[in-house]
């Protein structure tokens, strides 16, 4: 994550010391609070040459060794164990999944995908679904490029009708994209993730692409994109479904690196190419005003119809939120028109971090409802089970939430990622956030019980959560709760 961060396109405000919600339970959340985890399909299904599926841009890049070899071809094999895992889901107490769907339209694949719905909806489970979780078919990137061509758009929106018409009847929540933000920055400027499309100075090694305009081409269709399929959705499905339509960002929460003015300038500006890059355009119709003069004729320009379809175009925001990061000044670096501000960050646990991030939502945009896509602290993989800073960061971020609430923020529920050990997009199975652990070398990739996994079990089942005291959990090897003591 540090070297997708190098540079990052950030946001600041200054940061705001704040402490959280102690001696909170899960009575303190308001009725109807969603409490769930969250996985994605390259991630956690596996069975990547099975029942007619072909290759995604996820498939290339790792099969191209851009993850040291490792690959989601088998992963942790949901695609086969989804009835284990949701059982498991049901013990945990979550009351809500949210997952990606993936694929060439096929009867095995919408099979699929209609049996793990059929689940979790039997075990009292409400499906989230995200439509695209950076991984559209590799068909579309050698056909036409795809999400720099236009082209994408209505692709897009004809693959989110066929989902809507056979999912819809049991899914209320629908993301059309995950993490835009990032997967511009990431897949088209840096080119660290799949497409890998790039250009010197800021690319790593990549064969096409030019990082000065692509970044700002393909975030401009991915926007066009949420927009006609929210529109699709509002006009065709939703009166019948009754159900909600959004879209995923990655929420940073940023402070200066100093106090000095150049640096809380800096993020200022940054704030605005990172997240008000796509939030501004979704609530308000159009690109803030420095990313304009910044960027110029390399920004896309909506026109009014685009503007029509893009703004208001959607019933609840997600934000994807870990840590804090830190920006500083560097408007007399060698390249001050394209990265005018440097970002870097640690891991800390910041709940803080997470207030400030839907306080500004709330000021800024509105208050609309969201949901907290993905909050959790990664730790190397490994077998141990007793990952007792992963309870503390968990309590932190919630209390965090349940702050923010408190305050006035509309917030309708909170996923953990990740629900198991998965492959991770930035350094595939060298690091994990599960609620529990998977052993690879298991042939039967035995699910097992973390420390956190039971705290979060008991917190979901109404035991009392304390911030102050530090919360002992006794598990056996196996990963049963032997006893349960807070302090």
């Amino acid at each position: 994550m540090r070297r997708l961060c190098l540079f990052l396109i950030g946001f600041l405000s200054l940061a705001i010391s704040v402490s959280c919600a102690d001696n909170y339970s899960r009575e303190d959340f308001p009725p109807g609070f969603v409490f769930g985890a969250a996985t994605s399909a390259y991630q956690v299904e596996g069975a990547a040459n099975l029942d007619g599926r072909s290759p995604s841009i996820w498939d290339n890049f790792t099969h191209e060794g851009n993850m040291h070899g490792d690959t989601g071809d088998v992963s942790v094999d949901e695609y086969h164990k989804y009835k284990e895992d949701v059982q498991l889901m049901a013990e945990t107490g979550l009351d809500a999944y949210r997952f990606s769907i993936s694929g060439p339209v096929n009867p095995k694949g919408l099979q699929y995908y209609n049996n793990l719905i059929n689940e979790l909806v039997s075990h009292g489970i409400q499906p989230h679904v995200t439509l695209y979780h950076y991984d559209h078919p590799q068909a579309l990137e050698d056909e036409y490029g795809g999400w720099v061509d236009r082209k994408m758009v209505r692709d897009f929106t004809a693959y989110a009708d066929v989902c809507f018409r056979e999912f819809g009847d049991r899914v209320s929540h629908w993301s059309t994209i995950n993490e835009p933000n990032i997967f511009a920055f990431g897949g088209y400027d840096l080119g660290m993730v799949p497409p890998k499309r790039c250009s010197p100075p800021f690319g790593f090694n990549c064969t096409k692409g030019n990082s000065s305009y692509e970044p700002y081409l393909a975030a401009h269709h991915m926007l066009l994109a949420h927009g006609s399929t929210a529109r699709l959705y509002r006009t065709k499905y939703q009166n019948k479904q009754r159900g909600y339509i959004g879209i995923s960002l990655y929420g940073f929460w940023f402070a200066p690196a100093t106090n000095s003015t150049e640096d809380i300038a800096a993020v200022e500006r940054a704030k605005e190419f990172f997240l008000g890059w796509f939030a501004k355009p979704i609530v308000f119709g159009d690109y803030p005003g420095i990313m304009k003069k910044v960027v110029g004729s390399r920004l896309p320009a909506f026109t009014s119809d685009e503007s029509e379809l893009v703004k208001g175009s959607i019933d609840f925001l997600g934000l994807i939120q870990y840590t804090v990061f830190y920006g500083k000044d560097n408007s007399t670096g060698p390249e001050p028109k394209y990265r005018d501000y440097f970002i870097d960050t640690g891991y800390q646990i910041t709940p803080w971090a997470m207030q400030g991030l839907l306080e500004y939502f709330k000021l800024g945009y509105g208050n609309p409802p969201i949901f907290i896509h993905e909050n959790g602290q990664v730790t190397p993989r490994n077998s141990c089970l007793e990952d007792k800073t992963r309870v503390k960061y968990l309590e932190a971020y919630i209390g965090a939430v349940l702050d923010a609430i408190r305050n006035g923020s509309n917030m309708k529920g909170y996923f953990v990622w990740s629900f198991l050990d998965v492959f991770e997009l930035l350094d595939g199975y060298a690091s994990s956030y599960g609620l529990y652990y998977v052993d690879l070398n298991d042939p039967e990739l035995k699910r097992q019980r973390k420390l956190s996994a039971t705290w979060y079990s008991e917190f979901l089942k109404g035991n009392l959560a304390n911030l102050d005291g530090i919360l002992e959990l006794e598990i056996n090897i196996s990963g049963h709760t032997r006893g349960v003591a807070f302090s």
